[in-house]
């Protein structure tokens, strides 16, 4: 028991393991889970896992749900960096289907800020989503994108000329949004960050560790296609 009481084992989980949204709903701690790909299924299991662990054997676990993350140091896989490099490669950037899923996007910052507060003043056993209030279709990220890049790093045509559509990935849910409701009246925690000033902060950040991005590309072996649509 003293053991127990000296550590809390916080679960960083999705937003994914409650499936897709209508237009005006919003996931939060109460929703049910719907998990409808591999990864979300796996993504539920473990925070079933933790909740279990907790039951039986009183761990004491915190269960975290968040929105999509952005931020420098991300693995260039990732939507927000993989448009960045595509563009500065002059390659096509792939979009998948028309690109009008939408997700809510969440600052890393304002991510950290939050686990550092539910680590230390977070109640075991609860869950907490947390929430970017950033809802953006993924063409209007990637357009964005484009347009900062074009004051950033100018060149004779436009970066939104590089937008490729492609064939949509399998099991590909149409929105997600938190709610971050729940953690700002109990813990006091709300998003800081402006979206277009951190998108901003993160364009910058890239352009300026290509060279991170290029190592971390040869160590991991990925090419910079986008993953999912095969098996």
């Amino acid at each position: 028991m003293i053991k127990k009481n000296s550590f809390r084992l916080i679960h960083i989980s999705t937003d994914e393991v409650f499936g897709s949204l209508g237009e005006n709903e919003f996931f939060n701690e109460d929703s049910p889970y719907n998990p409808r790909s591999p990864y979300s299924a796996s993504k539920a299991a473990s925070d079933h896992f933790m909740k279990a662990w907790t039951n039986t054997f009183e761990l004491p676990t915190i269960i975290c749900n968040c929105s999509n993350n952005f931020g420098p140091w991300q693995f260039p896989e990732k939507l927000i960096p993989n448009i960045i490099l595509k563009a500065m490669k002059n390659e096509k950037i792939p979009i998948y289907g028309n690109g009008l899923n939408i997700r809510d996007w969440l600052f890393i910052e304002d991510h950290i800020n939050a686990l550092v507060l539910i680590a230390s003043k977070g109640k075991i056993g609860e869950s907490y989503c947390i929430g970017g209030n950033n809802e953006r279709t993924n063409i209007e990220i990637t357009q964005y994108i484009c347009s900062v890049l074009d004051i950033l790093k100018p060149k004779v045509s436009k970066y939104s000329e590089l937008i490729h559509f492609v064939q949509d990935r399998p099991g590909h849910d149409k929105r997600y949004a938190v709610s971050y409701k729940n953690i700002k009246t109990k813990l006091g925690w709300e998003p800081k960050y402006k979206f277009e000033d951190a998108i901003f902060e993160t364009i910058e950040w890239y352009l300026k560790n290509i060279s991170w991005c290029e190592k971390i590309l040869k160590k991991s072996g990925y090419s910079g296609q986008r993953l999912g649509n095969s098996i």
